[in-house]
């Protein structure tokens, strides 16, 4: 389903010390790797999509970092680096004295077929916001876009390159992405002043940012969109209640203000007097969150939706995913925004609360959210009725996992942290047919067993509680 154009794997395979460079040549699937760490004192590190791989019984050594170094380009002012001519980045971690003492060698790779899934909304001319959390694909499906705009639609578009991760290391563009035009930057706290330079000298009819983080560059955007130009940008957040949540990238969605009502008006809304508006129109038209590499949740017009959150009412959402075909498969949904109080005194239970060791939480509350299905997360492993985690992080036994085994608090391991093993996970927790009532979950869950694991009957025997 997705066809990879190019890793140049080996190019960043080649930079490594040979202790840690053959081990991964020996692994039948290295060619999925995703990234290796290496950290001062610590054993290097290999991490695939659905395992982690120790690579030498060795710990890693300053003469280690410091050959790696010498065998790549130079780190810029966000401590990023790549290979010339490869959409590899190497990431450093320094000491207080500006020593590298860390590494995080990430495997770029140019893919086709990943726009496909949200080509038609990039054809509108509309501006368009990819929401996801890191490592999720954005910047992969950002540089398709490029090369789509610009080779198939013939449009003038020009990709601000920060850390030269779209385009790739050194002053050629790296062809994944096109006849696009690239303007690096040569720091990070300059991207804004380069997104307006490219709309004022260069007239792009297209422009493309990735990791919009800052207020400045959140303000850059609104004057690019503005100014009729059609933008498509990425930022790091799971949905759209984080971008509102979040003071320096709330622009994006038009900002959020607070408003005074006078009694007669929140009487006839029924709400407090005190509530939450949007300031402005929003500088993007459509928002499209990121789940996995094969599904997205579009909100196809921004204004709607954030209006929607902000006052409890029911929005249009459009759920997208790649089936084995290769095929998009869409299904329109409706968000509800029933009071919490009022959705369980309906459902007639009390949702379980997880606590969640390894498991990506904004994937786990996404689902839930689209399963309308009850959900509680707790920051206390004592206050939690079952604990969520990998199986990677279970064959570890952290002490988290400990504790939770001595509090008898049933464990549920996923295989992997992917949105298939989540559903599996809910709809055991949370059966459709007939949902048991809240003391039925804990007696369900409670009668001697955890170590739960997604997709395996085989549990183990645990110690009781007694419900709460």
């Amino acid at each position: 389903m997705r066809r990879v154009v190019t890793d140049d794997l080996n190019a960043l395979l080649d930079i490594l010390p040979l202790n840690i460079r053959e081990p991964l040549y020996q692994q039948p699937d290295h060619s999925e790797l995703l990234e290796v760490i290496l950290d001062l004192g610590r054993l290097p590190e290999a991490r695939f999509p659905q395992r982690d791989l120790i690579l030498d019984s060795r710990e890693v050594t300053q003469a280690d970092i410091d050959y790696i170094v010498s065998r790549i380009g130079q780190f810029s002012g966000d401590n990023r680096a790549g290979i010339n001519q490869t959409l590899h980045r190497i990431s450093a971690i320094r000491n207080r004295n500006g020593q590298i003492i860390g590494l995080t060698c990430r495997v770029g790779r140019a893919v086709f077929g990943t726009v496909k899934i949200i080509q038609d909304l990039i054809e509108s001319g509309q501006s368009v916001l990819l929401l996801g959390r890191p490592g999720i694909g954005k910047t992969t499906m950002l540089r398709e876009v490029a090369r789509v705009l610009a080779d198939d639609f013939k449009k003038r578009v020009i990709v601000i390159d920060t850390s030269n991760e779209i385009a790739g290391d050194g002053d050629i563009p790296h062809p994944a992405i096109g006849h696009a035009r690239r303007m690096q930057v040569a720091s990070p706290a300059e991207q804004h002043a380069v997104m307006i330079e490219a709309v004022e000298n260069h007239m792009p009819e297209v422009i493309i940012i990735d990791e919009i983080g800052t207020e400045l560059e959140a303000l850059a955007a609104r004057t690019i969109a503005e100014r009729g130009v059609q933008l498509i940008g990425t930022a790091h957040g799971g949905n759209l209640d984080n971008l509102i949540m979040n003071p320096t990238l709330a622009d994006l969605i038009g900002g959020i203000q607070t408003v005074t009502l006078s009694d007669e008006e929140a009487k006839r809304r029924r709400t407090q007097k005190s509530i939450l508006e949007r300031k402005a129109p929003p500088t993007f038209d459509i928002l499209v969150e990121i789940v996995d590499y094969y599904e997205v949740t579009v909100h196809p017009e921004v204004t709607e939706a954030v209006d929607g959150l902000l006052h409890q009412r029911p929005t249009r959402t459009e759920v997208r995913r790649i089936d084995e075909h290769g095929e998009v498969k869409k299904e329109a949904t409706t968000s509800s925004f029933r009071p919490e109080a009022e959705q369980e005194e309906k459902q007639g239970e009390k949702p379980l609360r997880f606590y969640l060791f390894g498991a990506n939480r904004s994937r786990l509350e996404q689902l839930a959210k689209e399963a309308r299905m009850p959900l509680k997360i707790a920051t206390d492993l004592k206050h939690a009725d079952l604990l969520i985690t990998t199986r990677s992080y279970y064959r570890r036994k952290p002490q988290q996992i400990r504790d939770a085994e001595a509090l008898g608090i049933p464990i549920y391991v996923l295989k992997s942290n992917n949105a298939a093993q989540m559903r599996q996970c809910l709809d055991a927790l949370y059966p459709r047919e007939a949902q048991p009532t809240y003391v039925q979950h804990l007696q369900r869950l409670l009668a001697g067993r955890h170590g739960f694991s997604a997709g395996n009957a085989e549990t183990e025997p645990g110690p009781k509680r007694k419900p709460r």
